[in-house]
């Protein structure tokens, strides 16, 4: 697998308002975990399946993931296995507040990118638990750096504390999306908003009741 180092850039909404409330450093280290964090065994464990949108369009029929989460000193670990994806391809991984379209509130995590397999493995740090959640107590100016194809907004909304309590992995590219069979549509779901559709999520678990929520604080 390849090493890569990311930094959880902020808190961002399906309609690419930013609010910020929440930042975490995520390290894709082909499963290598925080030496001396964590405790031993992983605190919970589930399974990411196929998008709706890749399971409309009949793409990457085996794709999947595998999650753990280890409760460290202030936060959690989350070590990602995904498998059949579309190889030596780049990937994004957010923690949405419900698994499907409209997705709501969403916090870019960072990349995950596979081999010639089409597998990646990453390691993220971060609150992966009950008290996840995003919270805006008033408008505040908001920073522009992106025009096109989806614009950043110049303030955010202000919101009560929102949960989120589900995950979602979006191709990096609409090419690399259309590659796969899963359709050609521009999402705001990575670092310069031009991302493809999302081919994994956590819609195995109820809208309301997504697995990070099941996670004691």
């Amino acid at each position: 697998m390849k090493n890569t180092t990311t930094l959880a850039a902020g808190l961002v909404s399906a309609g690419a308002l930013a609010l910020g409330a929440l930042g975490a450093v995520g390290v894709a280290n082909a499963g290598h975990p925080a030496q001396g964090r964590h405790h031993g065994h992983p605190d919970a464990r589930f399974t990411m399946v196929r998008s709706t949108a890749a399971a409309t369009t009949g793409c990457l029929p085996e794709a999947k993931a595998k999650v753990k989460i280890t409760k460290l000193e202030g936060a959690e670990q989350m070590d990602i296995h995904a498998s059949g994806l579309l190889p030596k391809t780049e990937y994004d991984l957010f923690v949405i507040q419900v698994p499907d379209a409209p997705f709501g509130l969403s916090w870019y995590q960072g990349d995950l990118e596979t081999d010639r397999y089409g597998e990646a493995e990453g390691t993220f740090i971060g609150r992966f638990n009950e008290e996840t959640f995003s919270v805006a107590p008033g408008v505040a100016p908001a920073p522009v750096r992106h025009d096109s194809p989806i614009a950043d907004a110049s303030a955010n909304p202000a919101t009560a504390p929102v949960h989120q309590f589900h995950v979602g992995l979006w191709f990096n590219s609409p090419q690399d999306a259309t590659a796969a069979g899963c359709g050609t549509a521009v999402t705001p779901f990575n670092g310069e908003h031009n991302a493809g559709v999302q081919v994994l999520s956590t819609r195995n678990f109820a809208p309301g009741d997504g697995p990070l929520g099941q996670i004691g604080s």
